[in-house]
């Protein structure tokens, strides 16, 4: 029987990082089922998922606790929760704006509030092509009821970007345009 283990890991990056987790996973018989790494401000931060058999899943997680000794944070969940509801869609989301603080707070209360969660989010800040000043790029993958109609959505995405000042992107397997 399999399993899978979700392993977050922080710390000093450096280029034999993946590696390391990767030998440690083989070593165990474990697959390496997916992932999201990234450098931020030099560090490396990263959380993939293995799936394990259930018998080598205590050797693998002292396995990967010795990467303790590197200056490495790690933290591991076993069984990786439960799946998502077959009653929510997925849908993408892209916003640009104005950087200010408050940005993700304010979008993830409106989601919240609505039982919409994020799935994925990837921000970064960019230098506009004209001004040259910051600004927030977001793309995120958020779930939805399907309680939730498309053009629901938009109209509360529609009010957001209003508040916010920034435009938003909607797609559902094809562009819903521009909101502002």
């Amino acid at each position: 029987m399999i399993t899978s283990l979700v392993v977050t890991i922080i710390g000093p990056d450096r280029p034999d990082l993946v590696r390391l987790l990767s030998d440690k996973a083989s070593a165990f018989g474990a697959n390496w089922a997916e992932s999201r790494l990234a450098n931020l401000a030099g560090q490396f931060a990263g959380i993939v998922r293995f799936q394990v058999p259930i018998a080598k899943v205590d050797s693998l997680v002292a396995a990967l606790r010795e990467l303790e000794a590197l200056d490495l944070h790690i933290n591991i969940s076993k069984n990786g929760g439960k799946p998502a509801e077959a009653s929510n869609r997925l849908l993408s989301v892209e916003l640009i704006g104005q950087d200010r603080p408050g940005i993700v707070r304010e979008i993830a209360s409106t989601l919240a509030d609505r039982s919409i969660s994020m799935e994925e989010l990837d921000t970064e800040l960019i230098s506009g092509s004209w001004s040259g000043e910051s600004l927030f790029q977001a793309k995120a993958k958020l779930r939805v009821p399907t309680r939730i109609e498309t053009a629901e959505l938009c109209h509360i995405l529609e009010g957001l970007a209003n508040e916010l000042m920034v435009d938003v992107s909607l797609e559902n397997d094809r562009p819903v345009g521009m909101l502002t």
